[in-house]
């Protein structure tokens, strides 16, 4: 069975995959580029188990990566990592890291880890502060949307919204 070049490249650097990437256009919101380990980077980079567990933006590193679905995701330390590959689902941010306010409207805006939200031990990104607080004043309804509109455009390329 051939492997993959993002495989060879990820047990060359030590790097966990959990899964092969299986996504269609833009279902996961990513840096533009590709990191270390052969698929681009998710949360610019920020570790979402810190995030969660500590409700602070906490910068990853290359040295921890893990990919999930064919995204990298960078990590404070390998405890952390290895907390992320034991449960991704746990720390993956919600709506494929696009900001939840955006898809609540149908579009996929950028999520950006500086303006985000734990919810039920879930995490939000939204795309800026202004958003973020439109966000606030209405949290179960954007989130309810946002659930709802996912299941529509999760698949769907952002230029095409």
């Amino acid at each position: 069975m051939p492997f993959s070049k993002t495989l060879i490249a990820a047990a060359l650097l030590g790097v966990a995959t959990l899964s092969n990437p299986a996504f269609a256009a833009d279902e996961y919101n990513t840096s533009n580029g590709l990191t270390a380990a052969g698929a681009p980077l998710g949360m610019h980079g920020v570790d979402p188990v810190a995030f969660v567990n500590l409700g602070n933006r906490i910068d990853g590193a290359a040295r921890h990566t893990a990919v999930h679905d064919g995204v990298a995701y960078y990590f404070s330390s390998k405890e952390s990592m290895d907390r992320f590959t034991a449960d991704p689902a746990a720390y993956l941010p919600q709506n494929g890291g696009f900001c939840t306010f955006g898809v609540s409207v149908g579009k996929k805006f950028d999520g950006d880890p500086q303006y985000a939200a734990i919810v039920d031990d879930k995490l939000y990104l939204f795309l800026n502060e202004e958003i973020f607080q439109a966000f606030q004043k209405d949290e179960a309804g954007t989130i309810a949307k946002a659930e709802e509109n996912w299941k529509k455009i999760r698949s769907t390329a952002a230029k095409d919204l």
